[in-house]
């Protein structure tokens, strides 16, 4: 019986992966460093690539909060995409009517 023996995967190359993850490698260049195909990546190292992951999406969070932060046209443009991303935000959809939610304006008595 020919062909390559099973991939194992050791802490050297799953710590590689996690970095390669975090540093928003995309995976077949990850595979092409591994020698491996993108089924045995994902079988082998899916709780690295999705600690990189992980690490990709803090980091642009990180950036895109300190951008925000801002006082330029940039930090507004950030400010909006955060709403819209993060909290469903659209200029384009009306806000909902709050004064007919059945809340009374009455003092209780």
């Amino acid at each position: 019986m020919g062909g390559r023996p099973p991939h194992k995967p050791d802490e050297t190359t799953r710590r590689l992966v996690e970095l390669l993850g975090g540093a928003a490698v995309p995976q077949p260049e990850i595979c092409s460093a591994l020698r491996i195909d993108q089924k045995t990546l994902r079988k082998h190292y899916r709780r690295e690539l999705d600690r990189g992951s992980a690490m990709v999406e803090a980091k642009l969070a990180g950036n895109l909060l300190r951008l925000a932060g801002g006082n330029d046209g940039t930090a507004l443009k950030a400010i909006m995409f955060g709403l819209q991303t993060r909290f469903g935000w659209s200029q384009y959809v009306p806000r909902p009517n709050t004064s007919d939610a059945g809340i009374s304006r009455k003092p209780a008595i």
